[in-house]
């Protein structure tokens, strides 16, 4: 399945290398570099597939996570995080995330949630 995936991160490092992985496996990307930003892109042209990071300026995470499960409640969300804690998977959990991958992101197993998100499932199993 080919999905059109919007990346949200204030590292434009994180940006690229999410981009390269995603264009690989056939996916088109849109880049927001911020919370408000990803709204307005998420609200104009609804993507397949949202790639969140969890801490960045002005915005964080889960408020844009909530905010965009509020205008499309069946939104496929994954979480990218540096924080490996527990209680951080369980709040994205918690807030509709399908999935959390902690940074950096591991290659093999990228591939692998996002096709499970992109047809419907999640990871908490």
């Amino acid at each position: 399945m080919k999905a059109k995936v919007l990346i949200v991160d204030d590292s434009a490092l994180a940006r690229r290398t999410l981009r390269q992985m995603l264009e690989e496996l056939g996916h088109t990307v849109e880049e927001a570099s911020d919370g408000a930003q990803a709204l307005e892109r998420f609200y104009l042209s609804p993507p397949d597939l949202v790639i969140l990071d969890m801490v960045m300026a002005g915005m964080y995470g889960l408020d844009v996570l909530s905010k965009m499960r509020e205008m499309k409640p069946d939104a496929k969300i994954i979480v990218a995080t540096a924080d490996i804690q527990v209680s951080t998977a369980e709040m994205a959990r918690k807030a509709g995330a399908k999935a959390v991958l902690n940074k950096p992101i591991n290659r093999p197993s990228f591939a692998p949630i996002v096709k499970t998100v992109l047809e419907g499932g999640d990871t908490w199993n």
